[in-house]
């Protein structure tokens, strides 16, 4: 039989790709909650968001290049600590995903519940009291088919279909920016002093980079990593994939920030920027400011840019699963590759089911956002120690991105993520936690399987971890009123707290790697990977 040839993506693709990930509904809620939360300073919610989510990366890029392979992310922290932190890296992770295709589906949802035309009437019973109706639960479940139907074929039709959607995403926020800066534009919003500027504290600017899609906006950088082994020239194009879509997307969301800040007539802020209520926020406010026009394009992209992203996560959620089931973490029927088109189908539709049910239970955007940072910044947790450990472990491996400045940004991306985790607000923290904690049946089952030959090894690997996620649990518990804990610890001693304990656990991470099976297929891997020449 000849062997089928594999179709390879360029830096264009990948940045259209990521892209597409990148700029979904977190632009259309993003701006609006934030102001709710932190007023005019929300955005500098955005500049941290980028910050952490940049940090994070830099680790990540290095890794990715190491071992281009698909669901990279959920097999990195295997090699370096074994196959019980490897689960929770990856359950955390697949967590976080899965969650990621209902919330775009829900966002499209919202938006058209709000459509202005007289035959759109019917689509008003689609979101009723800020969730979710049933009816509206079935249009969701018709977007999720469609989502995972056009990644069912091809890789190839998959970044035809997100290069094309991605540049009307791009367009859209970009006229949005200038039709409402031209028709409305009130820097004194910004306020003349301090407390105008910062009019609920410092604290929520923080919270908000967690509670109001700010994180959740920025996550998607992971869906090159994901793709590794489908990407061309991956020594080169990995990192460059996620700095230019990174890059394009943080100036574009902290411009749009800005931009609803300014357009807000100030008698709208009478109530003050809490009481600031929309549907469909920019939408409502090209109406508000007579750019009928604007408001219709902003209605039809309030249903794309959901939908594009939408498609680019079941891909990297079907690889995700794809890699649990390759780690001997759930069921091999999940690592079916389909022999013609050469995609995981079999992981796309169990993910498609899950993601129905996860819909069913979170019928809200803000819960389903929530959840997904959360999950995602415990997983990232993983990539610091594992970056760090495979410098000790494997100095010699093949790296074709050698980042220079890991000693300092390894540390300094743990500690960012663990305080984004705790700006997530109790009790978020412990219900995603414990959601974490659902999927350990799973291993367990294949440890018993195995005889629990290698189970007290694992553990010894893992410890740190199941301390930390107890540790961030009891903070996020005990921590300021701010942060919705009871106040025991006071803002922002509570910040210095998760700073010094965070770091506490990094060192004890990068400190308990092991030796396994695991990293000699991470040396594998490695083997066929190629470094390019000065």
């Amino acid at each position: 039989m000849e062997k089928r040839k594999v179709h390879k993506i360029g830096l264009f693709q990948i940045v259209m790709l990521a892209l597409g990930s990148l700029i979904g509904s977190g632009w259309l809620f993003g701006s609006w909650e934030a102001s709710r939360i932190a007023g005019p300073a929300a955005i500098i919610s955005w500049f941290i968001g980028a910050a952490v989510i940049g940090t994070i990366a830099y680790n990540y890029v290095e890794l990715g290049t190491m071992f281009p392979e698909s669901g990279g992310m959920s097999k990195f922290a295997q090699y370096t600590h074994g196959s019980m932190l490897g689960f929770i890296a990856s359950w955390a992770n697949w967590v976080s995903l899965i969650t990621l295709i209902p919330i775009e589906a829900v966002a499209a949802v919202q938006y058209m519940s709000s459509w202005p035309w007289d035959w759109a009437k019917f689509t008003h019973a689609l979101f009723a009291k800020g969730t979710i109706s049933n009816w509206g639960l079935f249009v969701v479940f018709i977007f999720i088919v469609i989502f995972t139907l056009l990644n069912y074929w091809s890789v190839k039709l998959l970044t035809h279909f997100t290069s094309l959607i991605s540049v009307f995403k791009i367009g859209v926020p970009l006229l949005t920016i200038v039709m409402l800066t031209v028709a409305s534009f009130h820097p004194g919003n910004y306020g003349s002093n301090l407390h105008e500027f910062m009019p609920f504290g410092s604290a929520p600017i923080f919270a908000a980079t967690s509670v109001s899609g700010i994180i959740f906006s920025f996550n998607a950088f992971q869906t090159v990593i994901n793709m590794g082994n489908e990407v061309l020239r991956p020594q080169r194009n990995i990192g460059r994939g996620i700095a230019i879509s990174l890059g394009i997307s943080g100036i574009l969301y902290i411009l749009l920030q800005s931009t609803f800040v300014t357009a807000l007539s100030p008698s709208m802020l009478q109530h003050g920027w809490a009481g600031i209520n929309f549907n469909s926020p920019f939408a409502d406010l090209a109406i508000l400011l007579g750019i009928h026009w604007l408001s219709v394009l902003l209605y039809m992209d309030a249903f794309i840019s959901p939908f594009g992203t939408g498609v680019s996560f079941v891909a990297s959620t079907a690889r995700a699963l794809y890699a649990m089931g390759s780690n001997n973490h759930i069921p091999k029927i999940v690592t079916r590759i389909d022999q013609k088109y050469g995609t995981p189908r079999m992981a796309m539709i169990i993910n498609a089911l899950l993601s129905m049910v996860m819909v069913s239970v979170f019928r809200s955007w803000a819960t389903l956002a929530a959840v997904i940072s959360t999950a995602t910044l415990i997983a990232y947790l993983t990539g610091p120690t594992t970056v760090m450990s495979l410098r000790v472990m494997a100095p010699d491996f093949k790296r074709p991105v050698m980042s220079k400045h890991m000693k300092f940004m390894a540390p300094l991306a743990f500690v960012l993520a663990s305080l984004a985790t705790y700006w997530a607000k109790w009790p978020t923290t412990i219900e995603v936690i414990l959601v974490i904690f659902l999927g350990c049946p799973f291993y367990l089952y294949y440890e018993w399987r195995t005889g629990w030959k290698n189970t007290k090894k694992q553990l010894k690997g893992s410890a740190w971890m199941l301390s930390y996620l107890v540790f961030i649990s009891i903070i996020s518990f005990i921590g300021s009123h701010e942060f919705n804990g009871i106040g025991w610890l006071k803002y922002p001693w509570d910040f210095v707290v998760i700073i010094i304990g965070s770091l506490g656990y990094y060192y004890w991470g990068i400190h308990s790697h092991l030796y396994s099976s695991y990293f000699e297929q991470a040396k594998e891997i490695n083997s066929h990977v190629h470094v390019p020449k000065d």
